[in-house]
């Protein structure tokens, strides 16, 4: 084979991007260096060397302390950890390997998201004689929430637990257990030994029991092209390029998609639509360009294009937006709370944004959502941020480039967070109540000649909204059918809405994505305001876990006439009665989302009435609720 054969069957080669992470000790160091070691991808005066340095930490002549390999940094080798990202690059006959090698220490998790970031494998490394522990389960939900769509959990030092079978088969039960609810669309669970060399590059005797495929081969064959996006052009500007009066090309990395030339394309945010005249490079020009390329456009025409916009395809648009819900991961030691303001990159544009709400922190021993109103170093959470200027973003699950965003402090530039944008938060009034878009603004509101005042008196009562709140199994749907038969058979109209009615017809097209859920409470509760209007009395019995949601819906129904109860009953009462059996389901994982297992609930702060329903009966609660609407005048008999 001549050299230029070789570097040619080089070239062709795919590369495989992989993070590799786990807990304090568990091996990382030692499983790469042997991985290095053992696929010959170090050179002999590096094994000398490392020979050396073994002897001189007391280890025997011949021995190999592998970890020294990769801990690079003085304090590293002094430590014996892994303190900062090591990135290390080999090759095999197959494919072409890029390593980062992250921390284990929980104080240096942020550095984890950053080797993982652009990772296209994520090998988590579990201890056998300690088990799965926290960190282990923070790693694989941080990969996760960074969309890496193969994940291999290496279990490693079985030889400390004389590679028994049972080890092994209790740490994957474990581990699948806890990602059952978690999106990993690819887990592979392979027992090593970095120290001995087991199931790493060559099949391992001593465990029979395990039929599959080592580590390196493993890592050889997984297959990656289908991860890339190829369908959504976005091609963010870096710069303008402007040798000379002849030329103007812009140039960036393609973020997804592909571009070729004739493309007809649109600059954002100006709208501006043109062609591609060319695609350059310093090795020359292209016909076409695809996600991952760094290159040079230019444009048929002169349009309004500069660093920090965007090139797309006409008819597949990003989304403009100016709040952006996120889940972020928490890098400083400097605890954010609400209203924090900083710089937010996203591409090849840096703007000033605003951190205006927490919706959750994620417990990652159980994956239950808490409701925390403060970001600690290392915190996962649901956030909302909202930019001075709109971004023209994806969900990070469609495109892990226009979908990822880093928060920087202004004062200081460090990064103090990495964020995944999810799905579209609503608008919102500055109060925190969501705010519904008018698309129809030539509107005028006509009234008959009937007025409330004559419907009062027709029916002997006000039109009120009775708005019934608690956790599931807490007996909102008990009382509400109560209270409307009381209400009936005192000679007054009243009507329940629930879950079972409402979605079987008004909303019967939503289904139960956190932004769905609160189009479907936006509903009900202006159903709610218009049979209020007619003087109905509407009794709505929901969980409706947010206090903005609830507003939401006070703010619809008439003036003086929304009455919000709390059915306060507590989540192991409610788990006891269970009557559907949803929360067992949930505890089983077959119910994400579910409030109080894995999202919050958000009880009111000054409702009309709180009803201790685990120490009074029904026909108590029905009393009290019955006083409530004597005493503020909607019974008018």
């Amino acid at each position: 084979m001549t050299i230029m054969s070789f570097l040619d069957q080089e070239l062709e080669k795919d590369l495989l991007r992989f993070t590799l992470a786990g807990s304090v000790d568990d091996g990382k160091s030692t499983l790469i260096g042997r991985l290095l070691h053992d696929a010959q991808g170090v050179y002999e005066d590096q094994v000398a060397s490392i020979r050396q340095a073994t002897a001189k930490r007391g280890g025997g002549e011949n021995e190999i302390d592998f970890a020294l390999l990769t801990d690079g940094l003085k304090a590293e080798r002094e430590q014996g950890i892994t303190i900062d990202v090591a990135y290390r690059y080999f090759a095999t006959a197959k494919r072409k390997f890029i390593i980062a090698d992250t921390p284990g220490h929980v104080q240096y998790t942020r550095n984890m998201a950053t080797g993982a970031s652009t990772a296209n494998l994520a090998i988590i490394l579990i201890d056998a004689s300690l088990g799965v522990l926290t960190q282990s389960r923070r790693h694989g939900f941080i990969a996760s929430l960074l969309g890496i769509n193969h994940i291999i959990v290496a279990v490693n030092k079985m030889d400390l637990v004389d590679y028994d079978e049972q080890v092994f088969d209790r740490i994957k039960k474990d581990y699948t257990d806890f990602v059952a609810r978690v999106a990993m669309r690819d887990l592979t669970f392979i027992p090593v030994s970095a120290l001995k060399g087991d199931n790493v590059v060559e099949r391992s005797d001593l465990m029979p029991w395990y039929q599959g495929a080592p580590l390196l081969e493993q890592l050889e064959s997984v297959h990656i092209a289908s991860d890339r996006n190829l369908v959504d052009l976005r091609f963010p500007v870096q710069f303008v390029q402007r040798p000379n009066a002849d030329f103007r090309g812009y140039a960036g990395t393609v973020a997804s998609g592909v571009v070729r030339v004739g493309d007809e394309v649109m600059a954002l945010p100006s709208r501006q639509k043109t062609r591609v005249k060319s695609i350059v490079t310093f090795d020359g020009e292209l016909e076409q360009a695809f996600s991952g390329q760094a290159v040079t456009v230019t444009l048929e025409d002169e349009i309004d294009l500069s660093r920090g916009e965007m090139l797309i395809h006409p008819n597949n648009r990003p989304r403009e937006q100016q709040r952006l819900e996120t889940m972020l991961v928490w890098m400083s030691e400097k605890p954010a709370v609400k209203g924090v303001q900083c710089m937010v990159q996203h591409t090849s544009r840096i703007v000033p944004c605003r951190l205006t709400d927490v919706k959750y922190v994620m417990d990652m021993d159980t994956l239950h959502r808490k409701t925390e109103q403060t970001l600690q170093l290392n915190d996962i959470a649901r956030v909302v941020l909202d930019v001075n200027r709109p971004l023209f973003v994806d969900s990070y699950e469609k495109n892990r480039n226009t979908g990822a965003l880093i928060l920087i402090d202004r004062l200081t530039n460090e990064t103090i967070a990495a964020g995944m944008i999810i799905e579209r938060e609503p608008a919102k009034h500055p109060e925190g109540i969501v705010k519904v878009d008018v698309k129809a603004r030539n509107l005028t509101t006509h009234r008959g000649e009937v007025t409330t005042a004559q419907r009062q008196e027709l029916l002997k009562q006000k039109g009120a909204v009775i708005w019934l709140t608690g956790l599931s199994g807490c007996g909102k749907s008990s009382l509400a059918f109560a209270l409307e038969k009381r209400l009936i058979q005192d000679g007054h109209l009243a009507y329940v809405l629930d879950g079972d009615n409402v979605r079987q017809g008004l909303n019967a097209d939503l289904g139960f994505s956190p932004e769905d859920r609160a189009e479907n409470i936006r509903r009900i509760g202006e159903t709610s305001a218009l049979m209020a209007d007619l003087g109905a009395i509407t009794i709505a019995a929901f969980i409706s876990p947010y206090r903005s949601d609830r507003d939401q819906a006070r703010l619809a129904a008439p003036e003086g006439g929304f009455f919000e109860i709390h059915l306060d009953v507590s989540l192991a009462e409610c788990e006891r009665r269970d009557p559907k059996g949803l929360y067992r389901k949930a505890r089983a994982g077959e119910i994400p989302d579910f409030t109080g297992i894995d999202a919050p609930y958000e009880a009111p702060e000054n409702p009309e009435l709180v009803l201790p329903a685990e120490e009074i009966t029904v026909e108590e609660e029905v009393d009290r609720v019955i006083a409530l609407l004597r005493k503020h005048g909607v019974l008018l008999d």
